[in-house]
């Protein structure tokens, strides 16, 4: 069983930075995917960023030349860079990675788990 942790979110002045973070453990093999997301209550979840096994990122249009997705292979880690936020950023942001575990047996087995949320609020 894979399971993240996000940490990260607060409170933050519209023109501010924050970074947060999602760390991943358990028997995982291989990542294959990682992103972030951001949904509030009743809403539509939304993509906010994700990157790849080959190191390729996409951004939504909202987010593009303010955040950053990065990723820490080695401790299964990763990384939003929010910066220049605005009070529309407000909400709710998911972690979300995809993969394979390695079993005893030389079993594998697909994952794709999500972090606890983290409450983003920009707001002056």
């Amino acid at each position: 069983q894979v399971r993240l942790v996000e940490s990260g979110g607060g409170f933050v002045q519209p023109g501010g930075s924050l970074r947060l973070s999602c760390a991943a453990s358990g028997n995982i093999f291989t990542i294959n995917g990682m992103g972030w997301f951001r949904q509030g209550p009743g809403d539509e979840r939304e993509l906010v960023a994700t990157t790849n096994s080959g190191g390729g990122t996409n951004y939504a249009d909202s987010v593009k030349g303010r955040f950053t997705i990065s990723r820490d292979r080695a401790k299964n880690t990763v990384y939003l860079q929010m910066n220049s936020l605005k009070p529309e950023d407000t909400n709710t942001y998911w972690c979300n990675m995809k993969g394979y575990t390695k079993e005893a047996g030389e079993r594998f087995t697909v994952f794709d788990a999500w972090g606890q949320g983290a409450l983003v609020t920009v707001s002056s």
